[in-house]
């Protein structure tokens, strides 16, 4: 207490809390609420990447899948028999595209193109799809539909190319994205044998003594200008002037391969009556020269014929001029 008898009492005054930064408070708010914007962060990168992965990626998968090529470079077909062969093909992809996704082994079926039916199944291998990758094909296929293969072997005997389809649903995978389906529906054109225009017999001898039952033999010349190689077997030809039979022709174990091919030949004729025709007061043929028409008779490999083939052979008429004058003086037979 003073002198006075007054008593002074000391007053204090609270000084208000300090404001706290715009980054304190957000860091704040953050530290009590990180949970709810990691959600929404990743509410919103779905809705972002959801459609790009499982819309957007597999349009642009099929997209360079359609935009692809595929070349047929090679096909052998061995070891025939009427319902399957040994198929060893070479397939060469084209691309344009930055991007080079694995494309996964596949079943595809293979068809005429317009077929209504595929004639086999084949089992694609797995490849890396960039260009100029090949893709192997070597196994024993089996005919699904048999006459469907027999109208693609006519096809190819009888035009200049062909087309064939190949179809099927493989698995695509590009990267680190996921794994998704794609339809592969590719029409490959090839060259085919073009009704074997330029084929000839090259020459050709009549025997004086017949061999296992045959009485003349020669030389064919078969071009190929397509990438196949095809066991057809012992064919059997039929041999007509002005649609008169005169005899067969055989062509054992012909395997026509790509190019030129020069083939021995044998045949039965009907020595006589080609005779009676060149020496006839009504013979057309004054020079000698004989055209005789050709036609497939069939097509038989280990024993068994081969529909599809003797289809397509019989499907293609050929006709060679052949100078019988001089086959004849070639045995004592001057006309």
């Amino acid at each position: 207490m003073s002198k006075t008898g007054v008593t002074e009492m000391e007053t204090t005054t609270a000084l208000p809390p300090a404001k706290r930064s715009f980054g304190a408070r957000l860091g704040a708010h953050f530290k009590k609420w990180w949970w709810v914007h990691l959600i929404i962060f990743i509410a919103v990168l779905l809705i972002i990447l959801l459609p790009v992965v499982y819309v957007a990626y597999p349009k642009i998968a099929q997209s360079q899948v359609n935009d692809s090529t595929l070349n047929v470079t090679s096909m052998v077909i061995a070891d025939p028999t009427p319902d399957s062969f040994h198929l060893t093909q070479t397939q060469v992809i084209g691309s344009h595209s930055s991007y080079h996704p694995k494309i996964y082994s596949f079943l595809a079926s293979v068809s005429l193109l317009g077929a209504a039916s595929a004639f086999t199944s084949v089992q694609v291998p797995e490849v890396q799809s960039k260009d100029g990758a090949e893709v192997n094909v070597d196994q024993v296929v089996d005919l699904s539909n048999a006459d469907a293969f027999g109208d693609f072997a006519q096809a190819v005997m009888l035009n200049e190319e062909v087309e064939m389809n190949i179809y099927g649903r493989p698995g695509l995978k590009e990267g680190g994205l996921p794994k998704t389906t794609v339809t592969y529906n590719k029409t490959v054109t090839m060259k085919g044998l073009n009704k074997l225009n330029g084929f000839d017999v090259t020459d050709f001898h009549i025997l004086l003594e017949t061999q296992n039952g045959r009485n003349m033999n020669g030389t064919v010349y078969i071009p190929n200008p397509s990438v196949m190689t095809i066991t057809m077997g012992n064919v059997t030809l039929d041999l007509s002037v002005a649609g008169i039979p005169m005899g067969y022709s055989y062509l054992d174990n012909l395997v026509l391969k790509p190019g030129n091919n020069t083939v021995p030949m044998t045949s039965t004729v009907n020595e006589s009556a080609i005779i009676t025709m060149v020496t006839s007061s009504s013979n057309p043929y004054k020079d000698g020269m004989v055209p005789f028409t050709i036609t497939g008779n069939s097509s038989v490999y280990n024993g068994k014929q081969l529909p599809y083939f003797t289809q397509a052979l019989a499907a293609n008429n050929l006709t060679v001029s052949l100078n019988v004058t001089k086959a004849l003086a070639e045995i004592g037979i001057k006309l």
